[in-house]
């Protein structure tokens, strides 16, 4: 993530927002939905408020602070994110018992062998504290990003908030949600709001078509209106409709079963998240068609799902909704994958064919 420029559909809230620096509260929640760029906002937002000779408040890209920005070794920046998802950026594991970058505590020996943690956790918190304590190093801001601010936990959320309640001086911390709910009240009491909007389609459409993405309408449909969510599931190469949901949805339209063991067996050997993410967005496809409208998520699906419901299919399809839901928050656990997957698809498969019993 070393671009310092907002994207085109942020580019006005950030003129407007930067425009008023000098009364820049110490925290700030950046939330929206997920897929929209906020982490780039955050990014962008940092540089530019480290700029040293920023151009309509916006990062100049040529000074030495943005050129420390564009490296990611400015002094007085901070990535405070769980160890996994700094590994996945590329983060580089400090050797020996030390604070890592963004206060990440890293050891050796046996506690050096367990799973990256997906938790923002409190070491990471409390090891910014000598960095608090010294001057900046240009004079200037000094800017921590937390990212996603879900991420943190009971302990480290209140290590945080005690930051907060006694800001470090000439410090802007700028966290990043796409969920503000599930952050502590009390921590969302010490920050000020910059909701981001999801962009106009006719803005992602020309967005990914600039980025080279192919059927960029079906992408961002899929996604959500999510530019660079789309942008990133496009890139794995399948299709913004899965060939194994559209054959398990034709099967189900004829009035058939399909042959849910092998369709289990063949998705299970992805992530979970990878295919009840698709299973989500089925249940508001499914949910919309049987109140008369067009589906959101897969208009693809459209024929499929109108042969398989009617309206009086409305409360079995909440009902499937909510089911599969619970099924996200539950899919970190370690479950038989197989026994999973077999489970939630044979679930959708008995609900949409007894809808299709229902119609009038």
């Amino acid at each position: 993530m070393s671009t310092a420029t907002f994207l085109p559909w942020h580019q006005d809230i950030a003129r407007q927002w930067l425009g008023h620096r000098e009364r820049f509260a110490h925290a700030w929640l950046v939330h929206g939905l997920a897929g929209i760029g906020k982490r780039e906002f955050a990014w962008a937002a940092a540089a530019a408020l480290l700029c040293e000779d920023p151009i309509e408040g916006m990062a100049c890209g040529k000074c030495l602070a943005c050129g420390w920005v564009a490296l990611g070794h400015h002094p007085d920046l901070k990535k405070i994110r769980p160890e996994a998802m700094a590994l996945e950026e590329g983060a580089d594991q400090e050797s020996d018992e030390t604070v890592g970058e963004g206060g990440a505590v890293t050891e050796t020996g046996a506690a050096a062998k367990r799973a990256p943690s997906k938790e923002i956790r409190v070491e990471q918190i409390r090891g910014l504290e000598p960095w608090f304590n010294n001057a900046t190093h240009r004079g200037g801001w000094r800017v921590a990003l937390i990212y996603p601010a879900e991420s943190l936990n009971g302990i480290s959320g209140n290590a945080l908030l005690k930051v907060l309640e006694e800001p470090p001086p000439s410090t802007v911390f700028l966290l990043v949600a796409d969920a503000p709910d599930r952050l502590l009240p009390t921590l969302l009491s010490r920050c000020r709001r910059l909701p981001l909007a999801t962009p106009s389609p006719e803005v992602a459409h020309g967005w990914l078509v600039e980025q080279g993405v192919r059927q960029a309408d079906d992408w961002l449909a899929a996604c959500g209106g999510a530019p660079l969510l789309a942008k990133k599931m496009s890139a794995l190469g399948d299709q913004p409709c899965p060939d194994w949901l559209k054959g398990f949805l034709s099967t189900l339209a004829q009035g058939s079963m399909p042959d849910i063991g092998a369709l289990a067996d063949m998705i299970s050997k992805n992530t979970a998240a990878q295919w009840l993410d698709p299973l989500q967005r089925l249940a508001v496809d499914l949910l919309l068609v049987a109140n008369g409208l067009s589906c959101r998520y897969f208009p693809a699906l459209q024929a499929s799902l109108t042969k398989l419901v009617g309206v009086s299919a409305g409360s079995s399809l909440s009902d499937l909704a909510n089911f599969i839901n619970a099924q996200r928050r539950v899919a970190g656990h370690p479950l038989s994958a197989k026994l999973f997957a077999h489970a939630v698809l044979q679930r959708i498969a008995t609900t949409c064919l007894l809808a299709q019993k229902k119609r009038p």
